[in-house]
């Protein structure tokens, strides 16, 4: 039987990579691989999975390079020669091995006021906003984001100023925008229109590129650029 050679990051900042040898099976996908690793050779390998299906995004690393879903994530779409070379997500701090610590890609959701705040109460009916309205369509383009924040780890502005509030949260600032029912708009532009907001994007496009959900934080982001600026423009910030 084949086997892959695989790479894996063992430590935190300061670490390497470490040498395993993984038999390799039909339709294998990369945590696949990683169990493999830990169940078989290593159990101390410290990595972090929750569904396997695609749709907790938990399982989030960098493979070969590029940040990627791994349990959607076939060995025969990434190896290359038979070689893999895994690692935890960039642009956030490591725990151990291929954890990495969400707490700064979570805060910079709380920075850009990223949850709904609604004025109706559960005594009152709800409010009936059209399918087809322009902000209804607006919401449903970025909606489905679940966090992985495989576009965070591929934004080179996050990596080159980690001030940047960063596609994701600026993607889920953007949904709340258009939200008719949200009563928190001009707090949430204020918020996300600094010097690390939506005009620090440089619409380089890799976080819509990376994005396993097909969404388009860019977009998002312009939209907020756009947004901002009439609200500048109305002396409203």
């Amino acid at each position: 039987m084949d086997a892959l050679r695989v790479r894996v990051w063992r430590g935190a900042a300061e670490g390497a990579f470490q040498a395993f040898e993984v038999p390799r099976q039909a339709s294998q996908t990369v945590l696949d691989v990683v169990t493999t690793i830990q169940r078989v050779l290593d159990p101390s390998l410290a990595y972090r999975f929750a569904c396997r299906v695609g749709m907790c995004g938990s399982c989030a690393m960098t493979v070969n390079g590029v940040a990627r879903w791994t349990c959607r994530t076939h060995v025969d779409q990434v190896a290359r020669d038979g070689q893999l070379e895994i690692a935890p997500l960039r642009n956030l701090p490591v725990i151990r091995d291929l954890v990495a610590d969400m707490s700064p890609f979570f805060d910079k959701w709380a920075r850009a006021e990223g949850r709904f705040r609604g004025a109706r109460t559960r005594h009152d009916d709800f409010e009936r906003i059209a399918p087809q309205s322009a902000p209804r369509r607006a919401v449903d383009a970025g909606i489905e984001c679940i966090g992985c924040a495989v576009c965070y780890a591929s934004c080179d502005v996050v990596a080159q100023n980690p001030e940047y509030l960063g596609p994701a949260a600026l993607n889920r600032a953007w949904t709340l925008h258009n939200d008719l029912r949200d009563v928190a708009r001009r707090e949430r532009l204020r918020a996300v229109a600094g010097d690390a907001g939506c005009h620090a994007c440089h619409t380089q496009m890799g976080c819509t590129e990376r994005c396993p959900k097909q969404l388009t934080p860019t977009a998002s982001i312009a939209g907020l650029k756009r947004a901002a600026a009439k609200a500048w423009l109305a002396g409203e910030l």
